[in-house]
């Protein structure tokens, strides 16, 4: 795809016919220097008209709107002129003056006004009509808004975005420029969260450079947050030193004192586990910390009931027409009496028709059932397997935001969810810090029974819940592993055992549900895909390119990767048209009929569904459809749970083409088929749990496209990159730990 030319404007703003607060997205009439009239789109501050610009951006050509620049960049300077003065202040940007007052006040003023306006508030009783009380009231708030105003032009000229800038102004108020010139790198802390080699570069710019040892800690945090979204809640001590010194060039001894005022001043946890000293960023530490010891108090204090007695399950056997084996009956049984349970198996283990029986006979004891999963697709799959009605778990927790944009849960311990079970899909995918949320949300006395299976991949978040509980013996476990006659009839369900088992998958059959189709060249096997996705598997079982077929693939790069097959996929399922609106956000051509994934968890996006349920929230992993692309790059997409989301062009760069994606961003989710290329698999990704996660991913086919002898190579190796985590190592301590 072409770069399109940058180019720089200078201007003065004629008009704003757009500006939403929540998002910044701005469509304004900018008059150049050279008198052209230009329209300009993009996220940007609240700007007034009057306001003099130079905006950075490329033009392009709207199908409606014509000619427009999409800026990049923007840089303000308050207006001069009498005329320009008028139009500032009779925009309406200024609490109590109209454009009534505007022209009074510049027809008695004129280019003084600013000044008048600023220094000398008592001057407007001059004009008639204004009162000394309005008069302080309008000056009051023309300098809260000035100094706002020149505070944000001020960090902007630091090359901060116009949301960086709103963001740093919100935490520091109007110290925020003094603050970033004394320390720069206050920027990478969260909330603005601007990256490290970012902030070093204003840091440079900055006529007096700060401290060396504001840039020693700041970069000590980066390193420890780049390694939170490695899936790290925490990190040994020697092991922070390595690439701390290599980024910035720091010996130990510097490192070591920065990070031990670090943990003096509360902005570093440490611990020590199993004799190793590790550090936390605090909020990782306070999820692990809470989780323990919410598990603590639901495993030492077990709901009240009756035994389970075996007359029991024979009925809820008989009612249902099935016969359990020795360990669903354990499982149902631990559920009732102890109150906390982890029911661990693979496919075809009987997870679905154990939790059945558990909730019959919670209904039959007049209990209040809750159900969740992670994702919309599980929450969705689970409701059709219980005949309940499931929630993603931010749902159940009714996710909402403070006018810091910062997420909390209405749902807590002072505001629990009222239910007296609460059973839980797709554990292996949940990070630590929703895990912990959902515990605080516990009522006092409510059983949990956690599901999942330890074999897939650990969740794309911080953290290792599944298995640190496993691995901890501190909760009562029943692993299912027996599989079903009827499931051993499917080659994905018995090749998958295999693959977690170590054996090697059956490649040979032709008469199942698990295909293999040999492919040694790259652009063959991308060939292969895609006439598969696109013709073949459509036209030989009725499958939709977009609702039904999901190519998978281990990694995002190369021939075989999700950006590439994304681009080919869309030429062949979604090629461009006349009837088809189309918009272009960074790396990605969009257009109406696509299919695309969230990539990033969003709290403040609203939703509506078809029966007129709304809330507001999207979340990472989630998969939808653009339904249409107005002409102002409003973009309206369909998610598979129902939910309807108006994308505005910024929040758009929260999606992904979703034709192809990662394995680890399938977590969670099931396909009526599945298109596998395993071909020149990067040597990191090449093991037996993304595999295994991969193949089981698919409900009715899979199809594997590649090399046979890279697949075996994957199925054999059990290596699992190291994820560091602390909540196994908090749960076996002794209860009057830290």
């Amino acid at each position: 795809m072409f770069e399109k030319e940058e180019v720089e404007i200078i201007g003065t703003v004629e008009d704003v016919s757009v500006h939403i607060d929540e998002t910044g997205f701005t469509v304004l009439e900018l008059c150049s220097e050279d008198d052209e009239f230009i329209t300009v789109v993009g996220v940007l501050p609240e700007i007034a008209a009057g306001e003099k610009l130079t905006v950075r951006g490329s033009f392009d050509t709207h199908p409606l709107y014509g000619r427009q620049l999409r800026a990049t960049s923007c840089v303000r300077s308050m207006p001069t002129g009498a005329e320009d003065l008028y139009k500032y202040l009779s925009s309406g940007t200024v609490k109590g003056i109209g454009p009534a007052t505007a022209q009074k006040i510049i027809e008695k003023f004129g280019e003084d006004s600013f000044d008048i306006l600023e220094s000398h508030p008592e001057r407007l009783c001059e004009i008639k009509g204004i009162s000394r009380e309005k008069a302080n009231t309008i000056c009051t708030e023309f300098s809260r808004q000035f100094a706002v105003r020149q505070t944000l032009i001020a960090l902007e000229k630091y090359g901060m975005t116009a949301r960086e800038s709103l963001n740093t102004y919100k935490i520091f108020g109007f110290n925020a420029v003094e603050t970033v010139r004394n320390n720069p790198y206050l920027l990478c802390a969260e909330g603005i969260g601007i990256n490290f080699e970012r902030v070093d570069a204003i840091a440079a710019s900055l006529p007096d450079s700060p401290p060396e040892a504001y840039r020693i800690r700041a970069g000590v945090l980066h390193v420890l947050r780049h390694n939170l979204g490695n899936g790290h809640t925490c990190l040994p001590r020697e092991k922070m030193l390595i690439p701390a010194g290599e980024l910035l060039g720091a010996d130990e001894d510097t490192l070591n004192s920065a990070i031990d005022s670090l943990i003096t001043d509360r902005q570093l946890e440490s611990a020590v586990l199993d004799g190793k000293e590790f550090l936390f960023i605090p909020s990782a530490y306070r999820a692990e910390r809470n989780a323990a010891r919410r598990i603590k108090v639901l495993c030492s204090f077990p709901p009240a009931g009756k035994p389970t007695l075996l007359q029991d399950i024979e009925n809820i056997e008989y009612s249902l027409d099935i016969k359990y084996e020795q360990k669903q009956k354990s499982a149902i049984i631990t559920a009732v009496e102890k109150g906390v349970l982890i029911l661990t198996g693979g496919p075809g283990t009987g997870k679905t028709t154990t939790i059945n029986g558990m909730i019959s006979l919670f209904k039959k004891d007049k209990l209040r059932i809750a159900l969740a999963a992670p994702t919309g697709r599980a929450a969705k799959r689970m409701s059709e397997i219980t005949g309940m009605q499931a929630k993603t778990i931010h749902r159940l927790l009714e996710v909402e935001w403070d006018d810091s944009d910062t997420q909390r849960f209405a749902r807590n311990e002072r505001n629990p969810i009222e239910a007296d079970v609460l059973i839980v899909d797709e554990l292996s995918m949940i990070d630590i810090y929703l895990f912990s949320s959902l515990l605080d949300a516990l009522p006092l006395g409510c059983r949990l029974i956690m599901v999942g299976d330890s074999d897939q991949l650990p969740p794309v978040g911080a953290g290792n819940v599944l298995h640190d509980m496993i691995e901890s013996g501190m909760l009562p476990v029943v692993e299912l592993k027996e599989v079903f006659r009827q499931a051993q009839r499917s080659l994905i369900v018995t090749n998958a055992h295999k693959i977690v088992g170590g054996e090697l998958p059956d490649l040979s059959r032709t008469d199942s549900d698990f295909f293999f189709m040999p492919r040694q060249n790259a652009q063959r096997a991308v060939q292969t895909v895609c006439e598969l996705v696109g013709t073949r598997l459509p036209k030989a079982f009725g499958y939709s390119p977009v609702n039904d077929i999901q190519v998978l693939c281990p990694s995002r790069k190369g021939e075989m990767g999700t950006f590439n097959l994304n681009r080919r996929l869309q030429e062949v399922i979604n090629p461009p048209s006349k009837d088809k609106k189309e918009q272009t956000v960074g790396l990605f051509r969009f257009r109406e009929g696509d299919k695309v994934m969230h990539i990033k968890n969003n709290y403040d996006i609203l939703w509506k569904k078809p029966d007129g349920e709304e809330g507001s929230g999207v979340f990472n992993g989630d998969i939808g459809t653009i339904i249409s692309i107005r002409p102002d790059g409003v973009t309206k997409i369909r998610f598979d749970d129902g939910r309807e989301c108006s994308y505005f062009p910024d929040t758009m760069r929260e999606l992904e083409l979703a034709y192809a994606v990662t394995v680890h961003k399938s977590q969670g989710n099931e396909f009526e088929a599945v298109v596998l290329p395993i071909l020149f698999t990067p040597e990191r990704l090449a093991y037996r749990n993304l595999l295994y996660t991969a193949v089981t991913r698919a409900k009715k086919m899979l199809v594997t496209v590649g090399d046979e002898n890279q697949i075996y190579r994957m199925a054999r190796n059990d290596k699992k990159s190291r994820r560091y985590s602390a909540l196994k190592s908090f749960l076996v301590e002794d209860n009057d730990g830290k």
